[in-house]
């Protein structure tokens, strides 16, 4: 359990009942451009960078990869309650780092002054923070170190490497795109193709096509923000999500369909690939964020502009 000196409630923002909210929990780098600060910790150490955090405690942070991610939180949950004043299902998000209370000062005064709607930070100074995500019911953790990540996973809590880079501006959707295979789905069909090749692959799909896939580690996340999308009707709803996959629209695309259906899973728009490079396509589409297992496809959504996570299937 965090020690309650190292939870620092906002109060600018109204509590959400965890049991109720998706709790979404971000790290302080991911939030905000903080690396040159990470870098003068890591060169001089974590007295040095306390000591500067503290001199600099009132001065504003760039935006990080997260930023425009929270504000487009900040619109959903404002329309749900438009919808409904009595809505408890709200998204909820929270700042967790590593930093120590005092150095994470200058984060909580940078976010109120931005108006971010982030209902608490948990500054807890610990080697491994993602020990205290189950504690705060956390739905997905989004980080910009790859240890915290894989930490995360490993205790079953969706989690994705956000990397960091230039922001675009806030649309009026929350706007997520997930590639399929070792995202959504689990990485079973990777493993066939990696054996059997692609012909292999699709005769491997084509004999399951009515079997649903294994879960991946952004289903449950996925499932979730599912259901708050539908409590709007497609052409008004604040949310809009994308599966955008490498298979092709021929046998492997099937069993795809068939597992979102079976999952009870809505997206709005599914974009088969073909092997095709995704970048152009993620362009048009302009998610907040595109969560994907490969580097390659994260370079390519990088190129094209969009901000990206990976989702390591190698921890």
């Amino acid at each position: 359990m965090a020690a309650p000196e190292a939870v620092i409630l906002n109060p600018d923002v109204a509590q959400k009942d965890p049991r109720e909210a998706l709790v979404v929990a971000v790290t302080a780098r991911a939030t905000f451009d903080l690396e040159a600060e990470h870098q003068l910790f890591l060169a001089q150490g974590p007295e040095e960078y306390t000591k500067y955090q503290r001199e600099h405690a009132t001065e504003p942070l760039p935006p990080g990869t997260a930023f425009p991610f929270i504000q487009a939180v900040q619109l959903v949950n404002q329309r749900l309650l438009e919808r409904d004043p009595q809505e408890r299902g709200l998204l909820d998000v929270m700042v967790l780092s590593n930093n120590s209370p005092e150095a994470g000062r200058r984060i909580v005064h940078c976010a109120r002054q931005a108006g971010l709607e982030i209902s608490k930070f948990c500054f807890v100074s610990a080697e491994d923070s993602t020990q205290y995500l189950r504690e705060h019911n956390v739905g997905l953790f989004l980080s910009a170190d790859r240890t915290d990540v894989c930490n995360a996973l490993k205790r079953g809590v969706p989690a994705a490497l956000l990397f960091q880079q230039e922001v675009q501006a806030p649309s009026t959707q929350l706007r997520l795109a997930f590639d399929g295979d070792a995202v959504l789905f689990s990485d079973e069909t990777d493993r066939v193709f990696r054996e059997r090749g692609l012909q292999g692959a699709a005769e491997y799909e084509k004999a399951l096509e009515a079997v649903p896939i294994g879960d991946g580690p952004l289903k449950a996340f996925a499932l979730r923000l599912g259901r708050l999308r539908d409590k709007f009707g497609p052409e008004d709803s604040p949310v809009r999500t994308y599966l955008v996959t490498a298979r092709s629209r021929g046998d492997m695309s099937v069993r795809a369909l068939n597992t979102l259906r079976a999952w009870g899973l809505r997206l709005d728009e599914v974009f088969f690939m073909d092997g095709a490079p995704k970048g152009p396509t993620l362009a048009r589409v302009r998610p907040h964020i595109f969560f994907d297992d490969s580097m390659s496809n994260i370079r390519g959504a990088q190129d094209a502009g969009v901000p990206s996570a990976l989702v390591p299937c190698d921890c």
